[in-house]
């Protein structure tokens, strides 16, 4: 899987739409990967995972309650290949975090990733607060695309589709009674299947 994929095959939104030709196929794959990228600026963050460890910078933030050194990451949900390192203005490493945390804690166990490094007093290299300078490299994503993520793909997909036939963004016939206007929003059952994975943080 790559990163910021499409969250549904053009197959599986044929049959959702029991389609049993290839006559849409370009329109219906427009549709897959226009919603699949619509989610992700709904939630926040994509369902991929990159292909290989690669070297993201965030800033920590020093959390007073905690009297610990937080920092937000990307979506990560295996610890291969991670190395958080601590850099100088120059991009030089001066050493390692080798003492850390990762949360939410149980986000292993509940199939979510983790969102936070909260390094423990210690490491052997703690941050200084400086601007980008935790370097880390990971294995950045999901590992899989979560259930409600490719229903909501599919159903917002197929009402994408259905927007080719109305221009003016009203579905339906007024004579009979079925008129539906196609209002520049999430549909209300995607966002019931997005609620529980929009995610709202500061790194960059």
């Amino acid at each position: 899987m790559a990163w910021a994929p499409d969250y549904c095959t053009l197959m599986e939104m044929r049959h959702f739409k029991h389609i049993d030709d290839d006559v849409d196929d370009v329109e219906l794959g427009i549709a897959v990967t226009a919603t699949s990228r619509a989610i992700d600026l709904d939630c926040n963050r994509q369902f991929g995972v990159v292909a290989s460890v690669e070297e993201r910078f965030y800033t920590a933030e020093w959390d007073r309650r905690r009297c610990r050194w937080v920092v937000a990451i990307d979506d990560l949900m295996t610890i291969t290949g991670l190395d958080p390192q601590i850099q100088d203005s120059d991009g030089v490493d001066l050493g390692a975090i080798d003492s850390y945390v990762l949360e939410p804690r149980n986000a292993a166990v509940k199939g979510r990733p983790w969102e936070a490094l909260v390094v423990k007093p210690d490491s052997t290299r703690t941050p200084t607060g400086a601007e980008f300078e935790c370097a880390f490299t990971g294995l950045w994503g999901w590992t899989a695309v979560p259930v409600p993520i490719k229903g909501a793909t599919l159903l917002q997909g197929s009402r994408f589709d259905i927007r080719r036939d109305s221009p003016y963004g009203i579905a339906g016939s007024p004579s009979e009674g079925s008129e539906l206007r196609l209002l520049a929003k999430v549909d209300p059952d995607v966002a019931v299947m997005l609620r529980g994975y929009r995610r709202w943080w500061g790194a960059a």
